[in-house]
């Protein structure tokens, strides 16, 4: 199916749980916004995320909850371990499966115990399958109060932070593309958006690209390069470009471009 058969077949299917990667939830909801389907009044009620950061950043989980009117979960796990984590109905954090898991934290580089750094996985319930201290390359933050859902699994502060190798290092600055996502997402008169990294002389240089629905674009634009300067400290050229320009992604996105990576020679 393409989206829009699958929206159509939601509606006609009284469909009440979605699961999908947060991009994909938002596309549709783009789709479903030009084609008239009215998805916030639907039987969805719940939409559960996974595959990508995204559902645990509030602002984009916030978009989802607004263009489906329904509660949005995020949900973690990898194919070589299976499903670690799960957001409860509290929606403070990402509970560890500590009845199936054994996670560790580390320090990437040193490999020491860490209260922010890569996470260790131990699976304990899969037969036949067992994987014994999987580095995951997910970054992620212990969490050290509790949750009022009453669980004592440890929890990780906003879910997965991103891969440890992500981190864009821009004049000295480790940017994660969830904290740009972060700040994007609360202004809603952008829909999707693009970074690129470049390496002009001397200096690395963000240019980030903006499809801007209605509105006064300029201003809109000004608004993000403000606010990503005020939460980051970085000066990002923000430029306006027409809705539709941007690609569309129906599973992992790929917003990110660091064009200072060259390529190995052969």
């Amino acid at each position: 199916m393409n989206s829009y058969q699958r929206l159509k077949a939601i509606l006609a299917l009284d469909v009440s749980v979605l699961v999908c990667t947060p991009t994909y939830a938002l596309h549709m909801a783009e789709v479903a916004e030009q084609e008239g389907f009215d998805i916030a009044n639907s039987n969805v009620r719940v939409t559960i995320h996974a595959g990508e950061p995204g559902a645990s950043l509030p602002a984009t989980k916030q978009r989802i909850e607004m263009a489906w009117g329904a509660r949005c979960y995020d949900h973690a796990g990898a194919t070589e371990v299976g499903a670690w984590g799960f957001e409860c109905q509290s929606q403070t954090g990402l509970h560890i499966n500590e009845g199936e898991f054994i996670c560790e934290v580390i320090d990437p580089i040193t490999g020491e115990a860490a209260d922010e750094g890569e996470l260790v996985i131990t699976n304990l319930g899969r037969v036949a399958m067992p994987i014994i201290r999987y580095r995951t390359g997910d970054r992620v933050k212990v969490q050290t109060s509790g949750c009022e859902c009453g669980r004592t699994y440890r929890m990780f502060e906003g879910g997965v932070i991103g891969r440890v190798d992500d981190v864009l290092i821009i004049r000295g600055v480790n940017v994660f593309p969830s904290a740009i996502e972060n700040i994007v997402r609360r202004f809603d008169e952008v829909g999707e958006f693009a970074v690129d990294v470049y390496r002009r002389g001397e200096l690395d240089e963000m240019d980030l690209r903006v499809e801007v629905n209605g509105g006064e674009p300029d201003i809109v634009v000004d608004a993000v390069a403000q606010e990503i300067r005020n939460a980051l400290g970085l000066r990002v050229k923000v430029k306006p470009v027409p809705h539709g320009t941007l690609p569309r992604f129906d599973l992992k996105a790929r917003r990110f471009m660091d064009h200072r990576r060259v390529p190995a020679a052969m």
